[in-house]
């Protein structure tokens, strides 16, 4: 069986509607491709016993946690404290995180005390390379803490996926049917009994005037999902 994962998103402006999350979807996709199974993506505010709690629940849970958000250098950047508080650890300001970071700076001056918030690690992680600030991220055990920047948080996970063990990568195949979802349906269901490995999905559309359904069905067996995949032309 491939490890599995959750992604935790970490911020009040993603609840508030003000930013819209890409790192969920491109961190999903990544995963797909290195055969780790996503089972999970929970978003939760700024608060740091809500987030102490999310991780204790999803750590246990799955092979691996991802972070997102929440590892600046501002006051509501909260998101390494409740990682050490989650697993017990001492936080502080660690030299080779400090070192790293001052190389972002041509000033000395320039790395002042809020800045050097981003320095600070628990006690037993790991650094995730961060090539775009230098600011870097940090694994603990099985969570890895990346920041929320869009640019930053894709190099963080080029950096840190090298590093893990997938299984097999998940496939998909898709065929468009232009009939409404409830013709297909019954024959759909009686396909997902005889394919029970496969994951077969719907999706239904409405393009032009046109009632439609998207069929797709994924699996790490390109032999079993070529036998969906003609299966479903026949649905046309």
């Amino acid at each position: 069986m491939n490890p599995t994962a959750a992604i935790l998103l970490i911020g009040d402006e993603i609840l508030s509607g003000r930013t819209q999350d890409t790192n969920g979807n491109h961190l999903a996709k990544r995963l797909t491709e290195a055969g780790i199974d996503l089972k999970e993506i929970r978003v939760v505010p700024d608060d740091h016993a809500t987030i102490v709690a999310a991780l204790n629940a999803l750590r246990h849970r799955y092979t691996h946690v991802f972070t997102s958000g929440g590892i600046g250098p501002t006051h509501d950047d909260i998101t390494a404290d409740a990682v050490a508080a989650a697993f017990g650890a001492r936080i502080s300001v660690r030299e080779d995180a400090r070192a790293i970071l001052a190389t972002h700076y041509a000033n000395p001056d320039d790395l002042n005390p809020m800045r050097l918030r981003m320095a600070r690690i628990p006690n037993g992680a790991a650094l995730i390379d961060n090539p775009v600030s230098k600011a870097p991220g940090f694994s603990l055990d099985n969570v890895h803490v990346m920041a929320g920047v869009p640019a930053v948080f894709t190099a963080m996970v080029e950096s840190l996926l090298p590093s893990l063990t997938g299984g097999a990568p998940l496939r998909s195949v898709s065929v468009r049917v232009e009939k409404p979802e409830g013709h297909v349906a019954a024959a759909l269901a009686d396909l997902a009994k005889a394919f029970p490995d496969v994951s077969i999905g719907s999706y239904p559309f409405v393009h032009e005037g046109i009632f439609g359904t998207n069929l797709v069905a994924r699996s790490s067996d390109k032999n079993r999902l070529k036998q969906v995949e003609t299966q479903f032309l026949t649905f046309r």
